[in-house]
């Protein structure tokens, strides 16, 4: 008899591939299929949930959170970065726009704005510009 290790070396070099050339496929993987001259619709796309205000400002603030390594996590800089602390919400968003579109020059800000759609630009905007008006 093998020694206990050798038994579990044995064994682990007899794990065979579940899933190889040929084999056989679940029928849920795969499509229905269409008559001829027919065209499948496809599956409408699911609506986006409506975000309330409070669940908008919060996004926006979890946007906000990558602004926050440069511009502070109140937007006032402590380095050399910008501050947008006391921006108005037009400003930042217009800025950020001009950043995504290439308008405005930048070496880091373009890279960041054209990751983000216009609506998450809006709400990060939203979210630096009503920093200034809440009580620091």
């Amino acid at each position: 008899m093998l020694p206990k290790k050798n038994v579990m070396l044995g064994l682990m070099f007899a794990v065979v591939p579940l899933f190889q050339a040929g084999s056989t496929v679940i029928a849920a993987d795969v499509p229905a299929p269409v008559a001829a001259g027919t065209v499948s619709a496809a599956p409408a796309p699911t609506p986006a949930p409506v975000l309330d205000a409070a669940q908008l400002r919060q996004r926006g603030q979890i946007l906000a959170l990558s602004c926050s390594g440069c511009h502070g996590t109140d937007g006032k800089s402590e380095s050399i970065m910008p501050s947008i602390y006391g921006k108005t919400t037009g400003y930042i968003e217009s800025a950020l726009l001009d950043f995504k579109s290439g308008a405005r020059t930048s070496t880091v800000m373009g890279r960041h704005a054209k990751g983000y759609s216009a609506d998450e630009i809006h709400l990060i905007a939203e979210y630096f510009g009503n920093l200034s008006k809440k009580k620091n």
